[in-house]
């Protein structure tokens, strides 16, 4: 594709894999560009029931502000959250702040594969090459995130602080792998500390042990040296 410059890019419409809805149930689509401050503002005041001023800086997607509840008083029930490709992990970092400001979300993930479609022009049509257009699969997830209790028995299906243990154990063998390797660290140092005193230690008694033997070989030379005399 040396000799192509990519035109532009085309997402194919993706069915909710959430059939089951409330029709006023927002939708919030994870984009590579979008700011996580805009997304979480949008979904804490349609969650927490805040007036829908609040949310009127969120431009992320136009038709979700379109789903407000009347006089943006009652909080949803429900909430959707989609990313695709680079976005994914952005949109898992939106959940997990979600889950912890709203206790009490059950949750349920789908992993599905969104088409995209990319345009490439050749960069000289005189050279003969043709327009090219390449489809590829990009692995997208959504999460659906609610208030009232959903089927434990679906795939994907995540209970309310099912997963808070397993954060904390995470955090306490984190912690625990950090004192770890700080004690080796202090204890490292102190060993090497020891062997380079022990080290300088037994370079300190070689020292003084040559000084006297160096002297005992001069006064053996003149002695030497007097025997021959005589």
């Amino acid at each position: 594709m040396e000799n192509y410059r990519k035109a532009g890019v085309v997402e194919q419409p993706c069915p909710c894999p959430f059939t089951s809805l409330p029709a006023d149930t927002p939708q919030v689509r994870v984009r590579e560009g979008s700011k996580i401050r805009n997304l979480m503002r949008f979904a804490l005041s349609r969650m927490e029931g805040k007036a829908a001023a609040e949310s009127a800086g969120t431009t992320e997607e136009p038709e979700q502000n379109q789903n407000l509840s009347a006089g943006g008083e009652a909080g949803c029930r429900q909430i959707v959250f989609s990313g695709a490709g680079p976005s994914v992990a952005k949109a898992i970092t939106c959940v997990e702040i979600l889950k912890r400001r709203v206790r009490g979300l059950h949750q349920v993930n789908r992993l599905l594969y969104r088409t995209v479609q990319e345009t490439w022009e050749p960069l000289e049509p005189e050279a003969g090459l043709e327009r090219l257009t390449v489809s590829r699969n990009v692995p997208g997830i959504w999460v659906l995130l609610s208030r009232d209790p959903l089927d434990s028995g679906q795939p994907g299906y995540q209970a309310p602080g099912s997963f808070d243990s397993l954060w904390a154990q995470a955090v306490r063998e984190e912690t625990q792998g950090q004192r770890q390797q700080q004690r080796r660290k202090r204890g490292g140092g102190g060993w090497a500390g020891g062997s380079g005193g022990s080290a300088g230690g037994t370079s300190r008694g070689k020292g003084p042990r040559k000084q006297p033997t160096r002297p005992r070989e001069g006064r053996k030379a003149p002695g030497q040296a007097g025997g021959g005399q005589e």
